[in-house]
């Protein structure tokens, strides 16, 4: 290929990207490299990128279509000082070329908007066995083959050659007979619980846990211990490894039946490096390797994820919400936070810290709550808070005073119910939800008194239409939801169809 730019043939013309409407080429000239930009069928610009200590740019037009393999253009010189047509995109990958006298020039070249790409066969197979398993999953009496491919979609024979694969590798398995009638019984499928297993753990400034499930989201064993203070953070994150290695010990589960082990904790984190990044009362935990130092001393590959997100997958998974594909969590532990799913997808954000609620005015400190109660005079100063797990003391006896009929210890209560509520009402009419979730350690606490003002605020509220049924309840997987979580999204990434696993990468 060549390129008659009035004074110059410059040769290798090279296709680089199609992207956003916007194709450009780029070609080795001497030593430098230029950048032409094609948009409808036209080349816009072509510039000097490097070489020469000089720009130049270029009125052109494009011989070959936009997205060929390779382009072919000429054009007018202008000559050089024109400024360079201004990049529109971030600079984020490179294309290299050879220097004059040897070496290798690299020209950054624009980011890519965010177009998401194809799949191929072998993926498109894994998504759908994950679909069918899935779907057996999420039916605790069974499902037949017709049903299966009926829900899902799929052809008969499609249904037939995953069902074999499940059963062969024991994760599902044949539980009965199904009768419709006149014909042949359908056969029932239905997972196998002691099939595979996960580890969670959930970090909290107050308390530890660590917990290992079945594929079906039932804890099998588990294990807890307060928080160390002090910052000490390798030594916490070895005896973190040490919990999960001796609870899959004790069980006498085979680690190959062990997916992995996730990772909850309280924000922000970093998602993609495993980080945890500086969370509110957990000193020295600053941009902290956590999972990766997990993985390492555990041998088991590991996820990390906000706590409060932990919880959406867990309700999704075996909780209060399988059903659902709306859901709100709001998580009421040391901190609070809400966790997100829309139309069955949970909501991480750009880098995995969605849920914040101050914003809403519903967060929520229990060292607060209970320094509340002491100035009120509700609870003696014996109730200070030193450390985050002291405040779990002073929440319980502020929910008995309160239980015992005491108007400001109500009060504090209350109030925290509306501050609650509202935040929650807001969000339930922007996300549109069908299933608001509530748990935590200070949820179960304060459930009995916190449920009944926001159940009853969301259902009056001005902002909540009744356009659908809404339910508001109580997590059922107790105080531990987070960790539960933590296991549930090694689960979830394995066994779940994520449409995301079809794109390319």
């Amino acid at each position: 290929m060549s390129v008659d730019t009035g004074d110059v043939v410059v040769e290798s013309v090279k296709l680089a990207d199609d992207r956003g409407g916007v194709v450009r080429l780029y070609e080795a000239c001497g030593g430098a490299v230029r950048l032409y930009e094609a948009c409808g069928g036209a080349v816009r610009a072509a510039r000097l990128t490097a070489g020469f200590g000089l720009a130049a740019a270029y009125d052109c037009d494009l011989l070959e279509q936009p997205g060929a393999a390779a382009g072919r253009v000429r054009g007018r010189g202008r000559g050089p000082g024109v400024p360079p047509v201004p990049d529109p995109y971030a600079a984020a990958a490179a294309y290299d070329a050879p220097e004059p006298g040897g070496g290798t020039l690299t020209t950054v070249k624009p980011e890519k908007p965010a177009i998401r790409r194809g799949t191929n066969l072998p993926r498109m197979a894994d998504f759908n066995e994950s679909v069918i398993l899935d779907a057996i999953r999420r039916h605790a009496d069974g499902l037949s083959r017709v049903e299966l491919a009926q829900a899902t979609g799929l052809s008969a024979q499609t249904v037939s050659n995953i069902t074999r694969r499940l059963l062969d590798q024991g994760v599902a398995r044949e539980s009965g007979k199904q009768h419709t009638g006149s014909g042949k019984p359908r056969t029932l499928l239905e997972v196998v619980p002691s099939s595979r297993y996960a580890v969670g753990v959930h970090l909290d400034p107050a308390v530890i846990t660590t917990v290992l499930v079945d594929l079906a989201g039932t804890v099998v064993a588990q294990r807890s211990r307060q928080t160390p203070s002090g910052g000490d953070t390798d030594r916490t994150t070895a005896d973190m490894a040490a919990s999960v290695s001796a609870l899959v010990a004790e069980t006498g589960i085979d680690d190959a039946r062990v997916l992995g082990l996730g990772i909850a904790a309280p924000g922000p984190i970093d998602a993609e490096a495993g980080w945890v990044v500086d969370p509110p009362e957990l000193p020295g935990w600053g941009r902290y390797p956590l999972r990766d130092r997990l993985s390492g001393a555990t041998g088991f590959p590991a996820l990390l994820d906000k706590d409060v997100t932990a919880a959406v997958v867990a309700e999704r998974w075996a909780g209060a919400a399988t059903d659902s594909r709306n859901l709100l969590f709001f998580y009421l532990g040391t901190g609070s936070g809400m966790g997100l799913a829309v139309e069955d997808t949970v909501l991480r954000g750009v880098s995995g810290n969605a849920g914040e609620v101050g914003g809403l005015g519903a967060s929520f400190s229990a060292r607060t709550l209970v320094d509340e109660a002491i100035a009120l005079g509700v609870l003696g100063t014996e109730y200070t808070c030193l450390d985050p797990a002291d405040a779990q003391r002073g929440l319980e006896r502020l929910a008995a005073v309160a239980a015992a009929g005491d108007g400001p210890a109500d009060g504090i209560i209350e109030r925290l119910a509306i501050r609650i509520g509202r935040g929650v009402c807001a969000a339930a009419t922007l996300l549109d939800v069908d299933t608001v979730v509530f748990g935590g350690p200070v949820w179960q606490l304060l459930s009995d008194r916190l449920l009944p003002t926001i159940e009853s605020m969301v259902a009056r509220s001005p902002f909540v239409r009744p356009t659908h049924p809404r339910t508001v309840t109580s997590t059922t997987l107790g105080e531990n939801v987070a960790a539960i979580g933590a296991a549930a999204l090694v689960l979830d990434r394995t066994l779940s169809a994520q449409p995301r696993s079809l794109l390319l990468v």
